[in-house]
């Protein structure tokens, strides 16, 4: 179990991939596709849902961006200024 949590560590300090901002990003992929399928098929219940799951989701990929990356970036030079 040690050897798990030492690889998810290893896996969240790590800088080469940033999932947390990809996962509202896909959640937004995929409320786009249904938007479009609602709109489409004239449902009006498909359309509206999936319209307010792409505004959130869309919003919640800008703020998890923006706590991601840019934090990081804004420490480290923080940290160069010292």
């Amino acid at each position: 179990m040690t050897r798990f949590i030492a690889a998810v560590q290893r896996a969240n300090n790590d800088e080469r991939g940033h999932v947390e901002v990809g996962v509202p990003a896909l959640v937004a992929g995929i409320a786009a596709i249904v938007l479009a399928i609602g709109a489409a098929a004239d449902s009006d219940v498909v359309t509206i849902i999936s319209g307010v799951v792409l505004g959130v989701a869309l919003l919640g990929a800008s703020i998890a961006r923006h706590r991601q990356i840019d934090y990081d970036v804004w420490k480290r030079l923080d940290k160069l200024e010292k």
